[in-house]
């Protein structure tokens, strides 16, 4: 393979208005010298586990010197203590140019493909290559635009550019193509434009200066740039990512690119990758590109079993590894597939490779802060006092179950014809939908009437018994209530 078929990455810069458990995250809240203050957390939207950021904050630096490659890193911690958070916090902080992949453990499993061979793909996507190329280009001001269509069965367009700089002026014939993509862009007489010799793309820069006071052409956002300098041919020099399974999906397919989009790449054969990685080291060697370790993501690693662990040994021991970042909230635990248990699922030698990252259960203040910056993520208006209810809750219950319950007291806020959400709605939700100790207790009382129970009466009653004072809801609102219902 002489050459290797490359494309940038096309991303979509439509914003999304659905609201996710982890869409008011916008980086990790750490200064440069590591100051994880309140209000830099704030406005980043991660409360709380102040040396957890810190510790990430200490890999996000080298990660940007590209000190920490083929390194591993794991996250643990009990549920509801901001692993994957944190993660969330390290992609957004990274920025857009640094490939990151997410990837669930369970998602090896359920793929069409081999286990090694999803975990080789989600590492190569992982992996980036910034390419610094040189494209022709043409720039000039729009002086005229002659369009001509011709009769006839066939039909077909024709016409003519005139482009001009401040030094010369030059007319060039159009093709149907290009007048397809100069109407779309509505490119008229005064118009600056840019076109890719390479690609054949029209970009519009603006307005010509000179036509500033054509008021009839002129709109409430227009741009005015003056008419470029020099020749009307240059050469510009165009940076840009492209992550190393996106190069090996287009030179493993004959539709090339559009194997991106139709999502199923299969197995790519070794030689490719192979070839492909040849070329890359060439291209290093040349200066022409670098290397750019990304963040490859995984979570609940318990889930995964021995062929992938030895798998993920291996490959940190690859130059073309990025940082990867482990979560779990597991204990000592079985290895999948094994009779052997280990601390967090994990073998001793995979553990060995890690830098640990505790996480702790988050205090009631912190709480309270959390479910504020959910309740403005999700636009809900609460008062003082609910808040201070629902971070009780939160540290009663779990915090999962408090965030469930803000937007569900909102419509009963809403169907009261409230603007705010009070203490009666947060009490009204938490009658309805019941958190998981109480759920365990109406489960361990009626287990004679469910289906397939394995408990004896005997060892009901003692389950009961024994989960009665952890599970008896807290509130006394709401005892009150169910006694007056009574």
């Amino acid at each position: 393979m002489s050459t290797i078929q490359m494309t940038p990455t096309v991303k979509d810069t439509t914003r999304l208005e659905r609201i996710g458990a982890h869409s008011h995250i916008s980086g990790l809240g750490i200064s440069d010298s590591l100051d994880a203050s309140s209000m830099s957390a704030k406005t980043c939207g991660l409360i709380g586990q102040v040396k957890a950021r810190k510790a990430m904050g200490l890999v996000h630096k080298l990660i940007q010197q590209g000190k920490i490659g083929g390194r591993a890193i794991l996250l643990a911690g009990p549920p509801s203590t901001g692993k994957t958070a944190l993660a969330m916090g390290l992609a957004q902080q990274l920025g857009d140019d640094v490939p990151f992949c997410s990837l669930s453990a369970t998602e090896v499993f359920s793929l069409d493909i081999s286990k090694t061979e999803a975990l080789t793909q989600a590492i190569r996507r992982s992996m980036g290559v910034r390419i610094d190329e040189e494209q022709e280009i043409m720039e000039g001001e729009v002086v005229e635009i002659q369009i001509d269509t011709h009769g006839g069965a066939k039909g077909g367009k024709s016409g003519r550019l005139t482009l001009c700089t401040t030094d010369m002026e030059t007319i060039y014939d159009l093709g149907t193509k290009m007048i397809e993509r100069l109407t779309q862009e509505r490119i008229s007489a005064g118009d600056v434009i840019r076109l890719d010799k390479a690609t054949g793309k029209v970009t519009k820069l603006g307005r010509s200066v000179s036509r500033s006071r054509d008021y009839d052409a002129m709109g409430s956002n227009t741009k005015f740039v003056s008419c470029p300098e020099g020749e009307l041919q240059k050469r510009s020099n165009i940076t840009h990512t492209v992550s190393l399974h996106e190069i090996d999906v287009i030179n493993s397919r004959q539709q090339g690119f559009m194997a991106l989009f139709a999502g199923d790449t299969g197995e790519i054969a070794e030689t490719v990758r192979e070839q492909i990685d040849a070329k890359v080291a060439e291209w290093r060697s040349e200066g022409r590109a670098k290397l750019v370790p990304g963040v490859l993501f995984i979570d609940e690693v318990h889930m995964l079993d021995m062929d992938c662990f030895s798998f993920l040994n291996r490959a940190l021991e690859s130059e073309l590894c990025p940082i990867v970042i482990l979560a779990t909230n597991r204990g000592q635990s079985i290895i999948r597939g094994t009779n052997y248990t280990s601390p967090h699922g994990i073998p001793l030698d995979l553990l060995d490779r890690l830098l640990i990252i505790p996480t702790t259960p988050y205090k009631q203040p912190e709480l309270k802060q959390i479910l504020q910056v959910r309740c403005t993520e999700e636009q809900v208006d609460m008062t003082g006092e609910a808040l201070e209810l629902l971070s009780r809750i939160a540290s009663e219950t779990s915090l999962r179950y408090a965030i469930h319950m803000i937007m569900t007291s909102s419509l009963v806020a809403k169907k009261q014809k409230s603007k705010e959400v009070q203490i009666h709605h947060i009490e009204r939700c938490h009658k309805l939908f019941y958190d998981v100790q109480r759920s365990t207790k109406y489960i361990m009382e009626y287990q004679n009437q469910f289906l397939f129970h394995e408990l004896d009466d005997a060892e009901a009653t003692l389950a009961a018994t024994t989960l009665a004072p952890a599970a008896a809801p807290k509130i006394e609102e709401v005892k009150q209530e169910d006694k007056m219902e009574e």
